[in-house]
């Protein structure tokens, strides 16, 4: 079953194309990688999914919500974004609320869950991804790591149909990554339907079932998460995927 479908999504940042008519499809459950260089529209692409850019034409997909990105009401946009949940580079979590009411406050909020079921809900949340003895510290108290993996139990607090990462380890020191990327290797076996920009290519080859090569605003290859990386078959997919594999040389 296609869980996101989107169709000739263009977005420009003035006279800047960043996506040029982009056409793709994701299903229930599946988990995709999306990779490239800078600039190469892969972030813009998934604000796009939850309209935090709004593009300027296209059709987007998600579960049963669908919309003409050029006409569509209030209502529709609503439907869209709630069928999601992203999970940002730089956390976003609230500083003056602790790490369980950063996750229980939407639920309240948007879903009308009282306090007891929301706390309930936010420590069995913290638990899954290891931090239910910091329920009650305040972000600047945690670490990078652990500040990202209440951001992750955040957004699934709001059972989304979707969850979208945008390079979720970029703002993490290298001892920090695995524990956030452990955390989503764990939700990829639960068969959670997710997109996550990333630049992690060993992750993206073992945890994604399909990896998406982005450049110039175009879905240049795409295909099963090893063969894209490990044997691809453009020339710019290539390219950017030796980088990763030739060691790095310094020079004093």
């Amino acid at each position: 079953m296609e869980m996101i479908k989107v169709e000739k999504l263009t977005k420009s940042f003035g006279s800047n194309v960043v996506l040029k008519e982009i056409d793709l499809t994701i299903n229930e459950g599946e988990v995709v990688a999306i990779i490239g260089p800078s600039g190469s529209g892969k972030s813009t692409l998934l604000r796009c999914l939850n309209l935090l850019e709004k593009p300027d034409s296209g059709h987007i997909s998600i579960a049963d919500v669908s919309l003409d990105v050029k006409q569509h009401s209030r209502k529709e946009e609503s439907a869209l974004r709630h069928q999601s949940a992203m999970v940002f580079q730089s956390y976003n979590l609230f500083k003056n609320k602790t790490a369980l009411e950063n996750i229980t406050l939407s639920p309240v909020v948007t879903q009308g869950l009282n306090k007891n079921e929301a706390k309930a809900l936010g420590l069995s949340l913290l638990k899954q991804v290891g931090l239910e003895q910091q329920a009650h510290q305040y972000p600047i108290t945690l670490s990078g790591g652990q500040q990202q993996r209440v951001a992750i139990a955040r957004a699934l607090a709001v059972k989304p149909k979707v969850l979208l990462f945008d390079e979720p380890t970029s703002a993490l020191d290298p001892e920090r990554v695995n524990e956030v990327l452990q955390v989503i290797q764990q939700l990829a076996k639960q068969k959670i339907t997710m997109v996550i920009v990333t630049h992690e290519m060993e992750f993206a080859k073992n945890v994604a079932d399909r990896v998406v090569f982005m450049a110039g605003g175009n879905i240049v290859e795409q295909g099963p998460a090893r063969q894209v990386i490990d044997q691809p078959q453009q020339e710019q997919t290539k390219r950017f995927v030796r980088q990763f594999g030739d060691p790095i040389e310094f020079y004093i």
